[in-house]
């Protein structure tokens, strides 16, 4: 199939879904896309085991495999959902709130991704599934971010109190990139340790600095150079273009000098939605804008969770290990509620926060996409499979476990 062919199946099952959804299931959209779609993976599957000899498995199997998820999402619609997901941020309650979600980004990631490492690493040995510490915890590494969109597809179904939300939004925009910074210095360490090689302390501190530090000052230039550029226009078309632009380019970039693309591209969101919003824009360039940001982070989020629940397909091939997603399930939730209740207790001696705050972020901080890319990234060894679809299990519980749930807990605990 063409580009243009699989593009117009996806974009074409994704409006079907949504309208199944909308009218019988009357689920949050991204999750009744990821529900109708994995109920058609699974259709399939039990289809060709009673008629094998059609194998329509495996030709859509075929055509998600021309699908490359991690190229797809990590190097081509992330950038934009990040940027969407930026400029729609409310910058004033983020800045207020800076130390908390800078604390919970960089160190509830790594205490989440040692803590899942150490766990994994013992139970799957137990349970005889071995592996080097070093790939459980690059497991770790890739699972322990919240992923943006799921988190920020939430806030359109739960009312969460507005200090509340911007903790979640701004921890779930920059642990994201922390994420894949730790995820790639740690894939480094491990293929270094099985080529024979190695990665010195210094080497990991230039190799994070390169990527955390490179990726906020490239965010931070590009967003000045996108609101210099629309500060002297008064034209919208051409500054929606102009963000457009920025956010390719951007990324881009980042890529080729090995700098984070999800931080520069939410640094810039940030930038461009704070100063260039509020300063460069006429109303009708700002309604403009925003719209067409609105539109297409609605049609990614669509095609992103259409593309969750088919991967099943995929995934399926490896099918024995997804019990193991059953013991990571619990163990990622304890790490999610070790690396939240641990910042917020630190900074209780200094700031107040809302009532329920702890459960919430535990209950709410939702893995996605990212996880799936990161695992599908991997290279062809040993343990990828195992990685792979425990990665898929944890992250659909997540989704729909977790994410229909998050409401009545919100309403239990908050209000």
């Amino acid at each position: 199939m063409s580009i243009f062919s699989i593009g117009a199946t996806l974009v074409g099952l994704s409006a079907l879904f949504g309208y199944l959804n909308h009218r019988f299931l009357h689920l949050p959209h991204t999750i009744g896309l990821v529900v109708i779609a994995l109920v058609a993976s699974l259709s399939i599957i039990a289809f060709d085991l009673i008629e094998p000899s059609v194998q329509i498995g495996q030709r859509v199997t075929g055509v998600l495999r021309q699908i490359d998820f991690n190229e797809t999402l990590m190097r081509g619609m992330l950038s934009f959902m990040l940027f969407a997901g930026a400029l729609h941020a409310d910058f004033s309650a983020l800045k207020s709130r800076r130390l908390t979600i800078g604390i919970m980004a960089v160190l509830g990631t790594l205490i989440s991704t040692f803590v899942v490492g150490a766990l994994m690493w013992f139970l799957l040995g137990f349970f005889g599934l071995e592996i080097p510490f070093i790939w459980a915890l690059v497991f770790g590494a890739l699972i322990s971010p919240t992923d943006p969109v799921a988190v920020l597809s939430l806030f359109k179904t739960v009312e969460v109190p507005s200090t509340l939300q911007a903790k979640m939004a701004g921890e779930s925009l920059f642990n994201d990139g922390v994420g894949v910074v730790v995820f790639t210095v740690v894939v480094a360490i491990a293929l270094g340790g099985e080529q024979g090689g190695s990665m010195n302390a210094l080497d990991v501190i230039k190799l994070f600095l390169n990527e955390a530090v490179g990726g906020v000052a490239l965010g931070l230039a590009a967003g000045y150079i996108g609101y210099r550029a629309m500060h002297g226009i008064d034209e919208p078309s051409l500054e929606v273009l102009i963000t457009l632009a920025l956010v390719m380019v951007t990324y881009a970039v980042a890529l080729a000098l090995h700098m984070s693309g999800p931080i520069a591209v939410v640094v810039a969101g940030l930038f461009i939605g704070n100063r260039g919003v509020k300063y460069a824009m006429s109303d009708r360039t700002r309604e403009d804008v925003l719209t067409f940001w609105t539109l297409m982070d609605e049609i990614l989020n669509s095609v992103l969770f259409l593309l969750i629940g088919l991967e099943v397909l995929v995934v399926a091939e490896d099918i024995r290990y997804l019990g193991f997603a059953l013991v990571a399930i619990p163990v990622t939730l304890f790490a999610r509620a070790l690396s939240v209740t641990i910042p917020i207790t630190i900074l209780s001696r200094w700031q107040i926060f809302t009532k329920g705050a702890i459960p919430v972020l535990i209950w709410g901080g939702l893995r996605g996409g990212i996880a799936v890319a990161l695992a599908l990234s991997l290279p062809d060894m040993k343990y990828r499979a195992a990685i792979l679809s425990i990665t898929y299990g944890v992250v659909l519980f997540s989704i729909i476990v977790q994410g229909l749930t998050v409401k009545p807990l919100v309403e239990r605990m908050v209000r």
